[in-house]
């Protein structure tokens, strides 16, 4: 196009910010690679053959098509356009999901997101299969083959009829809730979770008698109401609003018991889109879900050797 619009290789180069010799000899080789004669040369002109004229108005068509595949490689790489395929698990709040959402189309509006609700396990899962881009995971996990955002802590209460003895209390000591059932999610959601807060229950001075199993919301409402029976959630689980005249959530003493999420994609896949999905998120669980940053690990102080050596 250069060459047929300045009819002169000089010309042609400087424009293309080259030498003359090697545009002179891709030419050459474009002409062999069609088979057709592209330009008539001589000492002092280049002049366009009929082929070339006739070739001239395809090389434009597929350099705007080159220019056009190129722009949309690029915004698909800045999360502007595409599909991200998110997951959400299925404790997180209405009101986290649509500050979720409405924070994620804040950024980038052409992108299309589709958002599942799905366990921990079953987002594992998916991440194995190269179904899932992002997802919003429950530690601990395994997590090998991924990367992850920071962690944020969401501190569990429990919920109660709003007739029994501890709902009366500021704060309900693990150790006070003997007697009652557990209602948790079905383990195969997150088993690593799942034991984890038996575990941590156990220390805290209460083990069920039974832990049963529900996830929805009419469901454990049913268990917690008549079934002697404690279900544990954050402060913005969905059975027990303000004013509910049946059930009552109350924070746990000294919060020992939490979930830990933090958004999760596999190594080396983490683009823009990505990254603003991670935003979203940490800010929804921490402006809808009451979420905050996990405390880091103290670090261990190790006494010198020689103080062991007298």
């Amino acid at each position: 196009m250069a060459v047929a619009e300045e009819s002169h290789f000089g010309r042609a180069a400087t424009r293309l910010g080259m030498a003359q010799p090697p545009l002179s000899q891709r030419i050459q080789r474009l002409e062999r690679e069609l088979g057709v004669r592209l330009f008539e040369r001589t000492s002092r002109q280049v002049t366009i053959t009929e082929a070339g004229t006739l070739l001239l108005a395809e090389a434009r068509e597929l350099l705007a098509r080159s220019e056009s595949f190129l722009t949309t490689a690029r915004r698909i790489r800045d999360g502007e356009t595409g599909l991200l395929r998110a997951a959400l698990s299925p404790d997180i709040s209405g009101e986290a999901v649509a500050a979720l959402l409405a924070g994620f189309r804040h950024r980038h509006a052409g992108l299309e997101l589709e958002l599942h609700e799905l366990s921990t396990a079953q987002q594992l899962a998916a991440f194995a299969a190269h179904e899932l881009d992002v997802g919003l995971i429950h530690h601990p996990c395994d997590v090998a083959g991924l990367e992850l955002g920071p962690v944020l802590r969401r501190d569990l209460g429990v919920l109660l009829p709003r007739g029994a003895a501890q709902a009366g209390l500021d704060e309900v000591p693990l150790a006070s809730l003997t007697g009652y059932d557990l209602i948790l999610f079905p383990r195969a959601n997150a088993p690593a979770v799942y034991d984890d807060l038996l575990t941590a229950c156990a220390r805290g001075g209460y083990t069920p008698g039974a832990v049963r199993h529900g996830q929805g919301t009419s469901f454990v409402r049913g268990l917690v109401l008549s079934a002697g029976a404690v279900a544990l959630g954050p402060r913005d689980t969905r059975l027990a609003a303000p004013g509910d005249p049946e059930l009552v959530w109350r924070p746990l003493a000294g919060a020992p018991l939490a979930w830990r999420h933090s958004v999760a994609w596999p190594k080396g896949r983490g683009d823009a889109a990505v990254g603003a999905f991670a935003d979203a998120a940490t800010h929804a669980l921490r402006t809808a879900a009451g979420a905050r940053p996990e405390a880091p690990a103290r670090p261990l102080h190790l006494r010198p050797a020689s103080e062991f050596w007298l």
